[in-house]
């Protein structure tokens, strides 16, 4: 059973342009369960780059929170367009158990078709895969690395307090939009 308390980092990229080059912001939430908000991290990835896991690991052993963190969550398995985060290497480099989360079910065939108009359409396709089974949770979906499909019920239980999304990312979420933007929009 999940202590009410437990740490987790919700982890969201903000609004950027399809097409162009450059880098995305990346924003974490650190929660407490799904109701304290403790803290704030950003990083930047390359947008279709090749650097999001390896700035997350960055980004979440180098802070403050590292040591009491449990649990991260992504709003999607990439960053930036399709700059992919290898779940199973940011679980083994961080320590912290890992869950994707995303509103509806991936569409594998569209997502291939798309990875062909950038470099290393197979490597991305493989890290993809590598991501493991796509689980239904209620509403949700996810991906997982270092927890089983009941904990991650579990731990969506805990922190999904004001929405659907778990209060990590959505608050990953409202934050990114707000700092690229001026002001967040959209559904969080």
């Amino acid at each position: 059973m999940l202590k009410r308390g437990v740490r987790t980092i919700g982890i969201d990229d903000g609004p950027f342009h399809r097409g162009k080059r450059g880098d995305v912001l990346v924003v974490g939430a650190v929660y407490r369960g799904g109701t304290w908000f403790d803290g704030l991290l950003t990083t930047k990835v390359r947008q279709d780059g090749w650097n999001g896991t390896d700035r997350l690991v960055e980004m979440i052993t180098q802070s403050k929170f590292h040591a009491q963190l449990h649990y991260i969550m992504l709003d999607g398995v990439a960053l930036g367009g399709f700059n992919i985060v290898d779940i199973d290497r940011l679980q083994r480099q961080t320590g912290l158990k890992v869950m994707v989360v995303v509103r509806k079910r991936p569409n594998f065939t569209a997502v291939r078709q798309a990875l062909n108009s950038l470099s290393k359409p197979s490597k991305r396709w493989q890290l993809l895969q590598r991501a493991g089974e796509v689980i239904r949770f209620g509403k949700l979906y996810g991906q997982l690395a270092g927890l089983d499909a009941a904990e991650a019920a579990e731990l969506l239980d805990l922190t999904c307090t004001r929405a659907d999304l778990p209060e990590p990312l959505r608050a990953a979420h409202l934050i990114a939009g707000g700092l690229v933007r001026g002001q967040s929009g959209r559904r969080a």
